[in-house]
């Protein structure tokens, strides 16, 4: 029989809205270079980003060359709710998101927005990515030092004035509050689960378009990294 915790979470996996309707997977899109690169120190620096279901989020940039770390996570609400079970009810004001750190001197803040907007959220969708909907799976930015917000609001500007998606960016800056690291289940979901349905639909084409379109910071390994 298994462990009460391992069916809790089996149960909650079975439940998730990050396995909605089995429909095609969305199309990378090519986000322009943001002419506002990022002018950061030397040193590991943390970034936040929501994007949906944060097992895609996770996913990619766990293949990104320059990131050391990749937690998923809620960010937006209190801790009463930071938990999966209460989260998915929609009305928490968290959203998944996912904590990254990164090393500037091999891949620039600048250069994680134009992936993210690039292979992972679509920025003219609001509270909801690909089948899932709801304020949790928002798409937003949350910039944790002065550099990143400045760096943020102006690709979010570029952005909208590129042409590059014909429906306007709603994608917005949040200010950064807490963030909750999520269940150990959520954590490294793609490399303990590749054949998930969802993986499979929605976020392995992800990684496959971080390959193709970004060769120089595709990492093969899966940085394997629960915080």
């Amino acid at each position: 029989m298994r462990p009460f915790a391992t069916l809790v979470a089996a149960a909650a996996l079975s439940l998730t809205a990050c396995a909605g309707p089995a429909i095609a997977a969305e199309e990378p899109v090519n986000a322009p270079a943001a002419t506002r690169v990022a002018k950061e120190a030397k040193g590991l620096k943390t970034a936040i980003f929501a994007g949906g279901c944060f097992w895609g989020v996770e996913g990619v940039f766990s293949h990104v060359k320059g990131v050391t770390s990749a937690v998923s996570g809620y960010h937006g609400g209190s801790a009463a709710t930071a938990q999966y079970d209460t989260i998915v009810s929609g009305g928490t004001a968290h959203a998944e998101a996912v904590r990254i750190t990164y090393d500037p001197a091999v891949v620039r803040y600048d250069q994680l927005l134009r992936i993210f907007f690039s292979v992972v959220a679509d920025p003219t969708l609001k509270n909801r990515q690909g089948p899932d909907v709801g304020t949790q799976y928002r798409a937003a930015l949350v910039p944790v030092n002065a550099e990143q917000a400045a760096v943020a609001k102006a690709y979010l500007a570029q952005m909208g004035k590129s042409g590059v998606w014909k429906a306007p960016i709603v994608t917005r800056i949040e200010a950064y509050k807490v963030f909750y690291p999520a269940e150990a289940y959520h954590q490294d979901f793609m490399l303990k689960n590749p054949k998930h349905g969802y993986i499979m639909r929605w976020d392995a084409p992800k990684v496959a378009a971080l390959k193709a379109m970004f060769p120089t910071f595709y990492r093969a390994a899966f940085l394997k990294d629960a915080g």
